[in-house]
């Protein structure tokens, strides 16, 4: 404790000493206010919290002091002169004063009145004035924190981040300071404990068009084991084949809806036109209906628990064929004249396009900006590498997620488990892609 309130001193000093070299006051456009955290001392307690916005007007707490002082001494004033004037009067019933007297009195009366008026409401507007300043720091630091995309500029050049260490461990933080999320590093417990107390929704949309429909029942009955379980969960399914959707028995506070969607004879098409599908769903129903939302491919099964610990603003996750991989051989999209397009020297990691998710205003954003990059690559007749996948990754090159699943999130059956991935938690199942899409 006593190591803490010391760092968080020496945090306040280094800000005060940042904002005066800057010639401007700690306020809320202060560079280091969304990070910093001091001690809030009030008279019953000792918390932890946003630092409180310094003000501007130095003196404002000293007239504060002097204006109270006054409208006490001014109020004990008339109240002694009422005293004396009430003595007066009755010893001196005759006396060539007594209109005076009166007059004085009734001024007194009036003054004491005022300043007991003035008394109370400084004492009230003084607390209400604090209570409001701490609330809107707290909002100012909760908006800074839901609203603080983390965006990077284009052609910046440095080291790709690496997943696995040269030591064999696994990298727990991306190089921009978003958790990696990895089997050892999360309480299961408290994490679902947390967030299940905000009553929070998780809408999940699923796309199973064709064949895939055969996909639906081990990925409905393994979500229903392992995924967000005690949350409330919605389904959303698109399918161009309604009666083909199996019964799957669902826990408390989950349901499924299914949409109907036409079909298609390319399987790319169907790829493509998973943005717009979701961004549709997001303006016509998830913004009122849901708080997170996460897309994931049918063709998939879960294996383990996938809970809270999944959370967060912008969600990615690693894709297993590559996270050991350089980046000069990550199969993005290396044509130009693409929307898509990454030169070779930039990259972070390649995601995987069976997982997308995060607060539903987040996952708008990135679907419809890649929808449109998709839709202006097809008025060019260009179809990038991998569809929506490549699009994807273009954007969280350029947005970067604030949380970043591990492999254990996403896995391939076919590959054998490695020393790093400790638990597989979602996985593409085998299948035979020419039995199953409608074209090569």
């Amino acid at each position: 404790m006593v190591s803490c309130l010391v760092e968080l001193q020496e945090l306040t000093v280094l800000t005060k000493h940042f904002c005066r070299h800057n010639k401007t006051p700690l306020s809320p456009s202060c560079p280091l206010l969304p990070c910093m955290h001091i001690i809030i001392w009030s008279t019953d307690r000792l918390t932890v919290g946003p630092p409180m916005i310094t003000d501007t007007k130095p003196k404002a707490g000293i007239m504060k002091v002097n204006f109270f002082l006054f409208f006490l001494a001014l109020t004990g004033f008339s109240l002694i002169g009422h005293s004396v004037l009430r003595v007066t009067k009755d010893t001196k019933p005759n006396s060539e004063m007594m209109k005076f007297l009166q007059n004085a009195n009734t001024l007194l009366l009036v003054v004491a009145f005022v300043s007991l008026t003035g008394l109370i409401f400084l004492g009230y507007s003084s607390t209400s004035l604090r209570y409001k300043e701490k609330r809107f720091c707290l909002n100012l630091t909760k908006e800074h924190q839901e609203n603080s995309n983390l965006q990077s500029p284009q052609g910046l050049s440095y080291k790709q981040p690496s997943v696995v260490g040269p030591d064999g461990k696994v990298v727990p933080v991306t190089p921009w300071l978003s958790p990696i999320v990895w089997e050892g590093t999360f309480d299961p417990l408290l994490i679902d404990s947390i967030y299940r107390q905000q009553n929070i929704t998780i809408a999940t949309t699923v796309f199973a068009l064709g064949k895939y429909t055969q996909f639906l029942k081990d990925f409905l009955e393994s979500a229903e084991q392992n995924y967000f379980v005690g949350f409330r969960v919605h389904y959303y399914l698109f399918t161009d084949q309604p009666e083909q959707v199996p019964e799957v028995k669902l826990g408390e506070e989950r349901q499924l809806t299914v949409l109907k969607v036409p079909s298609s004879n390319r399987w790319q098409e169907i790829t493509l036109r998973r943005m717009e599908k979701l961004e549709k769903l997001i303006e016509s129903r998830l913004v009122n209906e849901a708080d997170y939302v996460f897309s994931l491919d049918v063709d998939t099964k879960f294996y383990g628990r996938w809970g809270a610990e999944s959370l967060g603003r912008l969600i990615g996750v690693i894709h297993p064929g590559y996270y050991q991989t350089a980046r000069e051989q990550f199969p993005y999209e290396r044509r130009p004249e693409s929307q898509a397009f990454i030169p070779y020297a930039e990259g972070d990691y390649y995601y995987g396009g069976a997982v997308i998710g995060g607060l539903v205003k987040d996952v708008y954003e990135a679907a419809k900006t890649c929808r449109e990059q998709l839709d202006i690559d097809a008025a060019k007749s260009i179809e990038a590498a991998w569809q929506e996948e490549s699009h994807l990754n273009k954007y969280f090159l350029y947005n970067k997620p604030s949380k970043v699943l591990s492999p254990e999130y996403l896995w391939q059956d076919f590959k054998p488990h490695t020393n790093e991935v400790k638990i597989i938690r979602f996985s593409q199942v085998i299948k035979n892609y020419a039995a199953v899409r409608p074209n090569p």
